[in-house]
C-alpha cells in the first residue's frame, strides 16, 4: 500500500492494514480517518503532526516509530504499547479513545491530554505525566507506580487507585470523590 518513502498532507480513508508491516515510512500532517491497523507493525515509521480519527489499531506495534504531535480522536488502541516509541520528540492526545491495557511505561508525556478516554489497566509506570490532563476519563485499575504526577488535573476522571508513596503527588488536582483512591491502601473509607 505505502510504497513511496514520505506522505505529506495527504488523508487515508477506510484503510485497511491488518496484521501488516509498514516500515520505515514519514507521514508528515497526514489524517488517517476509519482505518483498521489493528496488529500492524510501524516499524520506525514517523507520524509528525498527524491525526488518528476513529480509527482502529488495537494491538498495533510501534517499535521505534516516532509519534511527535499525533492525535487520537475516537479511536480504539486496544493494548498499545507506547514504551516502544522512539522517546525523542514524543507527543501525543487523546480524545475519546479507548486505551485500555496500554503501556505508557518509561515515557516523558509533559503536557499530554487525555480527554474521556477509558484508560482501564493502561501502565503508567515511570511515567513522567507532569502538567497533564485527565478530562472524563475511566482509570479503573490504571497502573501508577513511580510516576511523576507533580501538578496533574483528574478533578473530572474517576476509578483512580494510586499509592501516594510511590508516586509524585505535588500540585495534583483531584476531586473530593478521587480522594478514596489515596487512601485505599490503608483501609481509609471517605463518605
Amino acid at each position: 500500500m505505502f510504497d513511496q518513502p514520505t506522505y505529506d498532507d495527504q488523508i487515508f480513508d477506510k484503510l485497511t492494514l491488518t496484521n501488516e508491516v509498514i516500515r520505515q515510512k514519514e507521514f508528515q500532517s497526514c489524517t488517517f480517518k476509519n482505518c483498521n491497523f489493528t496488529e500492524t507493525n510501524f516499524n520506525r515509521t514517523k507520524f509528525l503532526d498527524c491525526i488518528f480519527e476513529e480509527c482502529n489499531l488495537s494491538m498495533a506495534m510501534f517499535d521505534g516509530t516516532t509519534l511527535n504531535d499525533a492525535l487520537f480522536k475516537g479511536c480504539k488502541l486496544l493494548a498499545v504499547n507506547f514504551s516502544k516509541c522512539d522517546d525523542f520528540l514524543f507527543g501525543v492526545g487523546f480524545d475519546n479513545c479507548i486505551l485500555d491495557y496500554a503501556s505508557f511505561a518509561g515515557k516523558k508525556m509533559v503536557k499530554t491530554k487525555f480527554k474521556h478516554s477509558s484508560l482501564k489497566e493502561t501502565s503508567f509506570t515511570q511515567t513522567n505525566l507532569s502538567a497533564s490532563v485527565f478530562d472524563g476519563c475511566n482509570l479503573e485499575n490504571a497502573i501508577f507506580n513511580r510516576t511523576d504526577l507533580t501538578s496533574v488535573n483528574f478533578s473530572t476522571s474517576y476509578n483512580i487507585i494510586l499509592d501516594p508513596e510511590l508516586n509524585i503527588l505535588k500540585k495534583a488536582i483531584f476531586a473530593t470523590a478521587g480522594l478514596e483512591g489515596l487512601l485505599t491502601k490503608y483501609g481509609i473509607k471517605v463518605v
